[in-house]
């Protein structure tokens, strides 16, 4: 048992710990889009297929825990939109997964997740006259719902799209966090059957996700209580950093492979 993580060199585990407190983070509410770094992180050491097997099943332990914290905090109106538009992107990304290269995907999420979020950091920092708030809508949230779930599926990059179309929305940081909090875990756990199907799926992987496991609850305390010792417009500040570090990393990895 655990014969294969035995064979992973010293710093695997010391980065693989590290991305994970990060993500915990990132899900708990602090960092918004900083899930996206946590393959990236362990691809410095390890090949990508293994850091997204090792990654999957730490995510779903992160979604239910998500989904207990935040339990009756998500929005209704936005997930009855972004969701059916996800299922959509989630069904696009697997029927066209033989046929796209993720690196311009990746390029492409990240130029407009850069020029987001340095739009937003201008707005909260008094660069430029705050936006009013937008409210709902079908073909906005369809089109962004859509594009997290495709981006989600082929390139591991869901956050920045779904933020583009919540963040403009200002509202309260604990109902934000929990919209994304079921949005990501009904992404997360409709592509199981699709990334089985099409063998991305590599249980002999788990083992390593079952030792990394003891890092989850860790991050998710630290980005909890964080979350909540800052107020809105620090929040808002930090999401849109971790965003603007997101849309540069994917940018990175789609011209460097």
């Amino acid at each position: 048992m655990f014969s294969h993580a035995l064979t992973l060199p010293p710093t695997f585990w010391l980065i693989a710990v590290a991305a994970i407190i990060l993500v915990g983070m990132s899900k708990a509410g602090f960092g918004g889009t900083a899930t996206n770094l946590g393959v990236p992180l362990m691809a410095i050491v390890v090949a990508p297929p293994f850091a997204a097997a090792v990654m999957l099943p730490i995510l779903l332990v992160l979604d239910a825990i998500g989904l207990f914290v935040f339990r009756g905090k998500a929005d209704g109106p936005n997930l009855r939109i972004i969701l059916p538009g996800a299922i959509i992107g989630i069904a696009l990304g697997w029927l066209t997964f033989d046929y796209i290269d993720p690196r311009w995907i990746r390029v492409l999420i990240g130029i407009e997740a850069v020029v987001f979020a340095i739009d937003r950091m201008l707005e909260l920092r008094g660069g430029m006259a705050p936006v009013a708030a937008t409210s709902p809508t079908v073909r906005r949230g369809i089109f962004w719902g859509a594009l997290s779930g495709f981006t989600s599926f082929v390139s591991h990059a869901g956050g920045p799209p779904i933020m583009h179309y919540l963040m403009p929305q200002n509202m309260d940081k604990v109902r934000l966090v929990g919209t994304t909090a079921l949005f990501f875990a009904v992404v997360n756990f409709l592509k199981l059957f699709p990334y089985a199907h099409l063998g991305l799926l590599d249980l002999s992987n788990l083992e390593v996700s079952v030792l990394l496991l003891p890092a989850v609850p860790v991050g998710y305390f630290i980005g909890y209580r964080l979350m909540h010792a800052i107020d809105m417009r620090q929040f808002n500040l930090i999401t849109a950093g971790m965003l603007l570090l997101a849309g540069f990393k994917l940018i990175w990895d789609g011209v460097a492979k």
